[in-house]
């Protein structure tokens, strides 16, 4: 799988670059994973999932919220190299969708940087502050935290201190 994005997490208008990953939250019911996909142009989490399990179904479902959500055209989606983002089934549902799959280089976080930065700031303003009772209870936070907050809410230096919902509005608006 070619890396189309070699650490340049830029975009010049939304559904030009995805990245995606996976990571674990922490229950006292056991492990969560969540899988992402964050638009690299406004820094929005545009499709997300939840499963006790990491099968490609995980990154599929997250995939497909993004798909529906923004029906993109051409779009790159930038992982690690993962089996479930290297599974058939994940490469034929990018196929189908017009989706064009990047992978950078095995054991190095800097090449999905984008990504591992927004994990880092959910540990930091929510898992870190947090323990969850039940799987659903997690769920329930992420979703809060994903929704309520990061997407509308937390201001990024590199949108001119916007939330990605405002950035995207005003950027859009104003092209």
């Amino acid at each position: 799988m070619p890396d189309l994005v070699d650490r340049t997490f830029s975009a010049e208008a939304p559904n030009q670059l995805w990245v995606g990953d996976i990571t674990f939250v922490l229950t006292a019911a056991g492990f969560l994973y969540l899988a992402v996909v964050v638009d690299a142009w406004s820094r929005r989490v545009v499709g997300w999932s939840m499963a006790s399990h990491l099968r490609t179904e995980l990154v599929l479902d997250a995939l497909e919220m993004a798909i529906m959500q923004r029906r993109p055209r051409d779009v790159i989606h930038h992982s690690d190299q993962g089996s479930q983002y290297t599974s058939l089934a994940f490469g034929g549902r990018c196929r189908e969708a017009g989706v064009r799959p990047s992978m950078g280089s095995v054991g190095d976080a800097y090449d999905n940087a984008m990504c591992e930065s927004f994990f880092a700031t959910l540990e930091c303003e929510l898992l870190d502050r947090r323990r969850f009772a039940s799987q659903a209870q997690a769920r329930m936070a992420v979703f809060t935290f994903s929704e309520g907050f990061y997407n509308p809410v937390r201001l990024h230096s590199a949108l001119g201190y916007r939330s990605p919902i405002r950035y995207e509005q005003e950027m859009l608006a104003n092209p």
